[in-house]
């Protein structure tokens, strides 16, 4: 059985991230993992860092995270971030000296969900893949995690039913994969 650490970070449920979380958090049940589930917007994550010791809510989220495998975040990517309310959560959860330099989650592994409004062409070509790059050497290779999946998903408010549920496919296959 695998531990998984999952961080939501969208504001509506009945998104297509909504649907994403739901369907790894099934998928990741069925094969016998367990999954403790952060919804940062339903439990009012405050993203401001202002150089404050850690919260009792970070701290609870660093606990966690000590005793998980995986860290799963699933978002989308607004203005090729993901939203403040997860930049926030990184910027304290996923905090020096917690985190990084020493590479304090160097054994986990971590899987990306992400949405974009946008064609891959428009994400790869012309804005250089600043999200996946960003994600993947700016936070989780600073905290010593290079084991990471990153699964995206584009143009989703303007693809069919049938391309959203291929995309849920591929979740369903990462969920079995853990």
């Amino acid at each position: 059985m695998k531990k998984i650490f999952l961080v939501y970070g969208h504001y509506n449920e009945n998104s297509f991230n909504a649907a994403i979380k739901n369907e790894f958090i099934k998928h990741s049940e069925l094969k016998g993992n367990k999954v403790d589930v952060v919804d940062l917007y339903k439990e009012k994550f405050d993203p401001v860092f202002a150089g404050e010791e850690p919260s009792a809510e970070v701290l609870d989220h660093r606990k966690r995270i000590e005793k998980c495998d995986t860290i799963v975040l699933v978002a989308p990517i607004w203005n090729f971030r993901m939203p403040a309310i997860v930049e926030g959560w990184i910027d304290k959860v996923l905090a020096p000296p917690w985190a990084y330099p020493i590479g304090n989650l160097r054994k986990k592994k971590a899987v990306i969900f992400c949405t974009y409004g946008s064609p891959r062409l428009a994400i790869t070509t012309f804005f250089l893949n600043l999200p996946i790059r960003r994600l993947k050497r700016g936070v989780f290779h600073m905290c010593g995690i290079y084991n990471i999946t990153y699964r995206r998903y584009f143009a989703v408010p303007f693809v069919s039913d049938s391309k959203r549920q291929e995309f849920l496919e591929d979740v369903r296959k990462t969920a079995n994969n853990i």
